[in-house]
């Protein structure tokens, strides 16, 4: 994975349980008369590191983003030379796409003229296209998916990826997502649903899930990626394996286009925790953005689907660390659990300095903490109501 504190796994996991937070003030553009003016973004990334300098101007920073965590998960699944690439395929996904190459071309059209508009646009920009060079630049013929479902595409692309194993569409699948929508579009578009915290002069604070002095979500930018297998063939090539997925659900609130309900998210955590067989659940990487309701909502589907407070596993959300990173949100939350499967541990939700009493659970508080992690439930739930939910177990 790749986001605001780190360019690696290891490196981001690191920082995320040390509690280190990448949001400061913008440098992708220039924020005159933005009201929000902070961001979790990707620091000291070198496209050429992941493609050639004359093709970095045909992909859109979220692909860039993309083919590098891709990159990393690739050399780490240390796959055989003889792989079947034609039944390895790819599941892609990404809330928004290559908004900031449509900013810019948008510009050009008003400012300059059609002609002017760059004939990369359109590959730039599209969402699908992460996938498309992933799949170029590793030679992967299989299944070719994308998932753009808002803040809920990394967590469903995931499910994709399994889905086609399950149905014996592939032997393999790579599951990627990516998001880089820090643009003055996208920043003043949020901005103006007053999504976004306002926290300008204290950054490193702004972002602060299930505390009650939460003012709304800061943007995030990054990229996560999961070589995915069927058991028994990752073991028998004696495959490194972090986690298995027992459990996805999905679900839809089909309520307001953007006001989660609590209802929608309950019933894609339920599905999950029944798919995986209702397992006793050791920790919740929860959606956790910050934002006044979905928090509290979050909290009281968990209390719900566990049958009370005192029946709930300890809950965090690593977005006071990176941001809110939309459609690979759910991915990189994918990559930090099963590593904290790996690793055992907890990582904290930090500024967490007043607890809101409507989000009253075990909200693992500002320090990581030591914990034997077996299962883990990470949720994602995107506007217009479409939720995800996945369930990681020890191997």
């Amino acid at each position: 994975m790749i986001n605001a504190v780190g360019n690696d796994k290891e490196s981001s996991f690191k920082a995320i349980c040390d509690g280190v937070c990448g949001i400061d003030e913008i440098t992708l553009f220039d924020t005159e008369g933005q009201s929000v003016k902070i961001a979790g973004e990707v620091k000291d990334f070198d496209p050429t590191t992941v493609m050639a300098p004359k093709e970095v101007k045909k992909a859109d920073r979220f692909i860039q983003l993309g083919l590098k965590a891709a990159q990393e998960a690739v050399q780490d699944a240390d796959l055989p030379e003889d792989l079947n690439k034609e039944r390895f395929g790819i599941s892609a996904a990404s809330g928004i796409g290559g908004l900031p190459t449509i900013e810019k071309n948008s510009i050009i059209l008003n400012t300059r003229g059609a002609r002017r508009i760059s004939p990369f646009f359109i590959p730039s920009a599209l969402v699908n296209m992460l996938g498309g060079f992933v799949s170029i630049a590793h030679g992967l013929k299989g299944p070719n998916l994308s998932s753009v479902t808002a803040c809920a595409a990394g967590t469903h692309g995931i499910a994709e990826a399994v889905k086609t194993i399950m149905l014996n569409g592939a032997d393999q699948m790579l599951a990627v997502s990516a998001e880089s929508a820090i643009s003055g579009v996208g920043v003043g578009g949020f901005a103006s649903m007053k999504a976004l915290s306002t926290r300008n002069d204290d950054p490193k604070h702004a972002s602060r899930p299930f505390d009650t002095g939460r003012d709304g979500f800061v943007m995030g930018e990054g990229a996560a990626a999961l070589v995915l297998e069927e058991y028994e063939s990752a073991k028998a090539r004696g495959a490194n394996i972090y986690a298995e997925v027992i459990g996805f659900g999905e679900s839809g609130d089909a309520n307001h286009i953007t006001t989660p309900s609590m209802d929608g998210p309950l019933r894609a955590m339920k599905a999950a925790y029944e798919m995986a067989g209702r397992p006793k659940i050791d920790y919740v990487n929860a959606h956790g953005t910050s934002t006044p309701i979905n928090d509290k909502n979050e909290t009281a589907a968990v209390k719900e689907l566990f049958g009370g407070k005192e029946n709930c596993p300890p809950m965090s959300s690593i977005k006071g660390q990176i941001g809110h990173c939309l459609g690979a949100a759910g991915g990189i939350e994918a990559v930090t659990a099963v590593l904290a499967i790996r690793d055992s541990i907890i990582p904290p939700s930090i500024n967490h300095e007043t607890p809101d009493p409507v989000c009253d659970l075990d909200v693992v508080p500002n320090k990581a903490r030591s914990a034997e992690l077996t299962t883990i439930m990470s949720n994602s739930f995107g506007f217009g109501g479409t939720n995800g939910v996945l369930i990681f177990r020890k191997v």
